[in-house]
């Protein structure tokens, strides 16, 4: 086995999840766990956050998993259904579904469904994704209320730029206009809004990446709101080189170095879901790299990043050798802070770790391995 690992704390998720109920006492909590939660695994955050009045997934196949395994909470699909035979199995297992377009409200309007399901209907206030816009809303919402079919209905929008300056101040305008003799549950709140904006925290708020440890705002570290790392993505030194001066380092010799440097090889590439592009290039004397920690110290990589493998400077590690530990990151290296080096976003660094890569998950229950 590599010694490449992926490692997941229900403490963390847990933790992360009580800071959501803080910020937002007086609301339920719809824990977003799609894109196999957050590239965490389903199983792994659904039991972390299993205090969550509900979850909300993209697939029918997780609503499915989540219902098999024992989890009674609401399951919302946030895409909600793409034909009547969906419908149907949404219905049977008590999930309840997004309504965004005149297509699914035909289908909730002609379809004989064994049991009526819950809907969440949703405005479009400038996102331009999914959903009604406000003029069509209501005349929606009425269908809805008049359809066998449904048993409920919360209504729903989600904002654009909860994470920018601009704020919500415009599309929560909007939905309240709207909205305003409408009586139904409200649900608004990502993380970014749930952090910034309590004015919007309504009935239920829907906190993802939060309850990762990441921040939802580009330039805020996690730790300005308490949020711990869910996952600790860790590794080792499987070979060290030392390379001299005008020596290259990787393919396409995208490092030159310009003193002796130690190299240590990790046991990671970006088929373990690393970005390729986050190695270090030289210019001049300035030399730009990823943080990295080894032997619990910061370093950076150098090179660029192969298939399985990754290159880090040991320079001034002199203690590091194959089978040192290597943090990519976790506690010590923020996700958001390789992000921010790789110009993406923590998101789609935790959703792209590979499914060849081993998980060991922390129980906060009994402090064990599972």
């Amino acid at each position: 086995m590599r010694p490449i690992l992926a490692t997941i704390s229900h403490a963390a998720l847990n933790h992360n999840l009580a800071i959501a109920k803080k910020h937002a006492p007086n609301s339920k909590v719809m824990a977003v766990v799609k894109a196999n939660g957050y590239g965490h695994g389903l199983l792994n955050v659904a039991q972390g956050l299993s205090d969550a009045e509900g979850f909300a997934v993209l697939g029918l196949n997780e609503a499915i998993d989540l219902r098999e395994w024992g989890f009674e909470q609401t399951i919302l699909l946030l895409e909600g259904v793409f034909n009547t035979g969906e419908l149907n199995i949404a219905a049977s297992y008590k999930v309840d579904i997004v309504v965004h377009c005149e297509q699914q409200l035909i289908m909730l309007e002609t379809e004989q469904l064994a049991q009526s399901v819950a809907v969440h209907l949703k405005m479009n206030t400038g996102m331009n994704r999914l959903g009604f816009v406000p003029g069509e809303f209501k005349g929606a919402c009425g269908r809805l209320q008049a359809c066998r079919n449904v048993r409920s209905i919360t209504l729903m929008t989600h904002f654009a730029a909860a994470d920018e300056a601009i704020g919500i101040t415009m599309p929560l305008h909007t939905f309240q206009k709207t909205t305003q003799d409408l009586t139904q549950a409200k649900s608004l709140a990502n993380s970014a809004t749930i952090l910034r904006h309590p004015e919007a925290h309504a009935d239920w708020v829907r906190p993802g990446i939060m309850l990762y440890g990441a921040s939802p705002v580009k330039g805020t570290a996690a730790s300005t709101w308490n949020l711990k790392p869910a996952m600790q993505f860790t590794s080792e030194i499987i070979s060290v080189q030392t390379i001299q001066a005008g020596e290259n380092v990787g393919y396409g010799h995208l490092f030159t170095a310009s003193k002796t440097t130690r190299v240590g090889i990790v046991a990671c590439g970006y088929a373990d879901g690393y970005p390729r592009h986050a190695g270090q290039y030289a210019t001049g004397d300035h030399q730009y790299g990823t943080p990295v920690a080894v032997c619990g110290r910061m370093t950076h990589t150098i090179g660029r990043v192969s298939m399985d493998m990754l290159f880090v400077d040991l320079t001034d590690i002199p203690e590091a050798n194959i089978g040192s530990p290597v943090e990519l990151w976790g506690d010590q290296v923020p996700v958001d802070t390789v992000a921010e080096a790789c110009d993406t976003v923590g998101y789609e660094l935790l959703c792209a770790v590979a499914a060849r890569v081993p998980f060991k998950v922390i129980s906060e229950a009994n402090n064990g391995e599972s």
